[in-house]
């Protein structure tokens, strides 16, 4: 629900930019800003050291955080020593797809049908269902199982060391300065965690290097306009639900009360957070 008692879709309703209302475009001219960085909204999926694979239910109407089911079983990552867990607060880019018609010019492959992941680097566990303004680092192309998945690596504007990462081009140089082994572990944890199921290691374009800020917000402007397609249907979406409250124009968009509807029919619900005013609290309440 959001502050009105509206109850909105995580994945369409919540806005990617960081207290924009009305300009939607990079850079955003009434988005918040720090200096001259915009921030963007990150919907917290799991929190830092947990295992249960929670995510944005892409394919349900209104798209609650879930815990993940794959052959009637929960999902939960191992740990993969010496991490424990999810080793970042793990989460997603709202407003954003991965089209997996779309090709990849430079990696050669498709989206995986999801938002943009996001890895927050700060000091402070997060809420699962808790939407936290970042400050975009730089991201890592992961190919996994043949599809593109991108992870920005993100920062939480309010956190301590978020200004100490101020190089003019180059932020991801200074969290190799600030937070030493943290983009190594990175590294490591997305080859290697999916290898306890019986998988080969993943593998990254780019030979695993971490692409600077500018080349994550041209990512994350990609797959914008790739969701703005979606929720105008411009493009099919196959099994993705784009039911939502507030985008306007499209012909997914319904009514609170259909809305409404739709959550009180569901079996459960999660249970979050409150978030920032700055984006009229997005949280979650049981049923």
């Amino acid at each position: 629900e959001n502050a009105d008692g509206k109850y909105i879709s995580p994945f369409h309703d919540i806005p990617l930019f960081a207290g924009s209302k009305e300009d939607k475009e990079i850079p955003a001219k009434r988005s918040k800003t720090t200096g001259s960085e915009v921030l963007f909204n990150m919907i917290v999926e799991v929190p830092r050291w947990t295992n249960a694979k929670m995510e944005i239910a892409t394919e349900e109407p209104l798209n609650p955080i879930k815990h993940d089911i794959k052959k009637g079983k929960l999902r939960y990552v191992a740990n993969i020593f010496p991490h424990k867990g999810y080793i970042w607060n793990y989460g997603a880019l709202p407003q954003t797809w991965e089209d997996p018609n779309h090709m990849d010019k430079i990696i050669g492959c498709c989206g995986d049908n999801d938002p943009v992941d996001v890895c927050e680097i700060g000091s402070k566990i997060r809420s699962s269902g808790e939407i936290v303004q970042v400050k975009v680092l730089g991201v890592l192309a992961l190919v996994d199982e043949g599809e593109t998945d991108w992870k920005i690596i993100a920062i939480s504007a309010d956190d301590p060391e978020a200004q100490k990462i101020h190089g003019k081009y180059f932020y991801i140089d200074d969290v190799k300065k600030h937070k030493p082994g943290y983009l190594e572990a990175t590294l490591d944890w997305f080859q290697l965690y999916k290898v306890p199921d019986g998988k080969p290691e993943n593998h990254f374009a780019f030979d695993g290097e971490f692409k600077d800020k500018d080349f994550a917000v041209e990512i994350i402007k990609s797959t914008h306009e790739h969701w703005k397609a979606l929720l105008h249907k411009k493009v099919d979406g196959g099994t993705i639900k784009c039911t939502n409250v507030l985008v306007s124009g499209s012909p997914f968009c319904c009514s609170d009360e259909d809305a409404r509807s739709i959550v009180q029919s569901a079996p459960a619900f999660m249970n979050g957070d409150s978030v920032s005013p700055e984006v009229d609290s997005w949280y979650f309440f049981p049923k």
